[in-house]
């Protein structure tokens, strides 16, 4: 089954979008910092959410890992 079909599935795909592209943020922030439209401004948008809201997309990311472990 595709993770966009499966809600559960999908809110994990986000989460780790999210701190995949604030991790690259730290690696390189003056390439990520130019990028604007498209994709890749989802990219800045999401590193944003990931700097500012890290305590609460950790604390997610382990309730989900919490979830996945009981399948």
């Amino acid at each position: 089954m595709s993770a966009l079909f499966n809600f559960q599935s999908m809110i994990v795909t986000i989460f780790l979008f999210i701190c995949l592209s604030t991790y690259l943020n730290r690696i390189w922030p003056s390439r990520i910092k130019t990028l604007e439209e498209g994709f890749s401004g989802l990219i800045r948008r999401s590193a944003v959410i990931g700097e500012r809201l890290s305590p609460f997309v950790a604390i997610c990311c382990i309730i989900l890992a919490g979830f996945n472990l009981s399948r």
